[in-house]
Formats: C-alpha cells, structure tokens, sequence
C-alpha cells in the first residue's frame, strides 16, 4: 500500500474515500471583524498594531483567541479601532458578543433613564461576572426583551 504527498497532505490509497479534514472551529465576532478588515485592506497584525500604537502581540491574540473570558480594556478597544480604521463602537460590540454579552451603543429613544440605580449596577457589575453568568445574563436579557417585543400594544 502507497500513499502519494502532495504538499504537506497525503492522498489516501487508490479505492480508499478521502476523510474531509475537521472544519475550523466558528470564530468569534471579533475575530471575524479583525479578519475582514485584515482581508479588506491587505493589512498584517504589525501594521494594525502600528497604526493603532499597540503591541503586535495584543492585535495576534485577539485575533486568534476563541472564547474571551473578558472584554479587552477600554483603551486596548480604542487602539485595536483606531488601527483597525473602524468605529470605537463596532469593536465594543464585537468584543463585548465574543465574551457572551450584547452590546448596544445607542439608548432606545424614549428609554433614557439617567441614575437609574439598576442601569448603572448591571453596567458595572458585568466585568465582575464570571463568562458562564453573563451567558445566562445575556440569555435572560435577550428572553425579556424578545417577550416585551411579543406583547400586545392595546392594553
């Protein structure tokens, strides 16, 4: 029995099916939005941390790393959009969805609620959760506005 190499990958024996090779694991928003933007403009890790005066290996991990445990930092956000040519608030997004969270930029008009005391403790109190408890935050959240989206008007 011989197999043949072709590059880095052998050809199964002659009669033998070929066994497609394991998908890639889905990346996360935030990788997908550094991806494309590294495709869109032809970009390297280096020159996006260059741009955005951050080290090359911050831009590499956040680009292959899965499953976040936490947001980047504030300032790690401004620097990976600022290198990333993208606004401040789509990378807040996607790093906030990455570790399980929803991130919505804007208030919705009508909701504004300034000090409201509960606002502020869920806001702050989310770098405090573990990644598991803001999956069932971030569950519990999207479950009460998808029933308060269901409920009839006329009341």
């Amino acid at each position: 029995m011989t197999a043949h190499v072709t590059g880095d990958r052998q050809d199964p024996p002659a009669g033998q099916p070929r066994v497609a090779a394991a998908a890639e694991p889905a990346l996360n928003p935030l990788q997908r939005l550094i991806q494309q933007r590294l495709r869109e403009r032809g970009w390297s890790y280096g020159e996006v941390a260059k741009r955005g005066g951050m080290p090359r290996s911050t831009v590499y991990t956040l680009a292959t790393t899965r499953n976040l445990s936490r947001p980047p930092r504030p300032a790690t956000i401004d620097a990976l959009a600022k290198g990333l040519d993208v606004p401040v608030s789509a990378v807040r997004a996607a790093a906030a969805e990455s570790t399980g969270l929803h991130y919505y930029d804007e208030v919705p008009a009508g909701q504004e609620h300034p000090g409201d005391r509960e606002r502020e403790l869920l806001i702050a109190s989310i770098d405090e959760l573990t990644p598991e408890d803001r999956r069932h935050v971030a569950a519990l959240v999207e479950s009460l506005r998808n029933r308060t989206a269901q409920e009839p008007t006329d009341r």
